[in-house]
């Protein structure tokens, strides 16, 4: 869409109209002096005011000159710029001592036109002016001749270089913002997308994981209803344990997608205690040991967060899969790092034996706890062997997080 001049080029436009009158007065006032009482002076003084009263009324009648690519000149503003022109022809006609008031008119006619039309304008005027020079000499003068074709160059070449630098500059600023705005979108667009890889992890490693545990005692009940009905009902108060547990949990995304162990306001090690308790049972039991050290500051709550659904996930694992006894929630707090080690009884397996891309739901699991990690910087390492249990260990530095963090090399459980 074509735009209007800026306030420096109608200021430059309004000096432009000011040399144009200070020109008009003085060649009046020169040819009063020297033809006093010729006839032709009504015409003069008359054309002269209609001159003048056009150059007032020009951007009144012929509206702001726009710019821009496929700009055009209005009917109105070619009409006016064509009486304008009429007018000064016949005045230098007249009286060649008008003919120096083109200079004015020369960026009048570059500002309004596309540049062919304008450059032949400007040598229409710079032809009636070398006429004009002659006439007033009355003799041959080469510099008559070779002058004003000269400012005429140079008046256009400057325009016209300057509209183009301005040309460049308004594509160039017309990028930055197109750019700009492009930018913005690609970052909300990848701001969406990472928050959906967050909560789809959030929902893995609470809401996924305690309906699991509902479906497992769920099962566990059924198996024993008839011949064990005291057992099922223990199986059965801790789905409903679990199921409540789940609901604070849902409660707490709508509020701000915090754990809900760590929004009790106890710390990691009371959340990591919590989930020993409620992941402890007839079949495996939880034990915690928390190494803080002397001196070591509060961890960063996405630190605290991060931990405590490795955490989750890492038993949900050892619950599934690993048939184990015992597990051990083991952590270290350091002054550079802080580090939770996840260890195991049950009967282990072969991490290069897994596929590297696990489909359905369980793929989530460690894939889901390196992609936290990797976040803050931290990596993840798990060993095991066939029939000797699993250590999974996960370390967070407690600097700026590095930005290729190192991963383990063994495939997701």
């Amino acid at each position: 869409m074509p735009k209007p001049y800026d306030p420096d080029t109608r200021w430059l436009g309004a000096v432009m109209h000011v040399a144009f009158f200070l020109l008009l007065g003085g060649a009046l006032a020169r040819f009063l002096l020297r033809h006093p009482g010729e006839p032709r002076t009504p015409w003069i003084l008359a054309l002269s005011l209609a001159l003048a009263v056009l150059h007032l009324l020009g951007p009144v009648l012929s509206g702001p000159v726009q710019r821009g690519p496929g700009a055009r000149p209005t009917r109105w503003r070619m009409a006016w710029l064509g009486l304008v022109v009429v007018v000064w022809m016949v005045l230098v006609v007249l009286a060649p001592s008008f003919s120096w008031c083109a200079v004015p008119l020369f960026y009048t006619g570059l500002r309004t036109l596309p540049a062919r039309a304008a450059l032949v304008l400007v040598t229409v005027l710079t032809v009636f002016v070398v006429a004009a020079q002659f006439r007033l000499a009355g003799r041959f003068d080469p510099n008559l001749l070779l002058a004003p074709p000269a400012v005429a160059a140079i008046a256009a070449a400057v325009f016209l270089h300057t509209e183009r630098q301005a040309a460049r500059q308004r594509a160039l600023i017309d990028d930055l913002i197109r750019t700009r705005r492009e930018l913005a979108a690609s970052e909300r667009r990848e701001g969406t997308l990472a928050e959906r890889q967050r909560l789809s992890m959030e929902i893995h490693d609470s809401l996924a994981q305690g309906l699991s545990s509902q479906r497992m005692l769920l099962q566990a009940a059924e198996r024993v209803w008839e011949s064990d009905p005291g057992k099922a009902r223990t199986h059965v108060r801790g789905a409903a344990s679990v199921a409540e547990h789940n609901l604070t949990e849902a409660r707490r995304f709508v509020h701000d997608l915090a754990p809900a162990d760590l929004a009790r306001g106890g710390g990691l090690e009371e959340a990591l205690r919590a989930l020993a308790a409620r992941e402890s049972g007839d079949q495996l039991t939880v034990r915690v040991h928390v190494d803080d050290g002397t001196c070591v500051p509060p961890l960063p709550d996405r630190v605290q967060s991060a931990l405590l659904r490795i955490a989750q996930g890492a038993l949900a694992n050892v619950r599934e899969h690993a048939d184990a006894f015992t597990a051990a929630l083991t952590l270290t707090l350091l002054d550079d790092q802080a580090v939770l080690d996840v260890t195991d009884d049950g009967h282990g397996f072969d991490p290069a034996a897994l596929p590297d891309a696990p489909a359905g739901v369980r793929g989530h699991g460690l894939p889901a706890m390196r992609a936290r990690l990797r976040q803050l910087g931290g990596t993840l390492t798990v060993e095991s062997a066939p029939g000797e249990g699993t250590v999974l260990s996960a370390a967070v530095p407690l600097q700026a997080p590095r930005n290729d963090p190192a991963d383990s090399l063994e495939a997701p459980r």
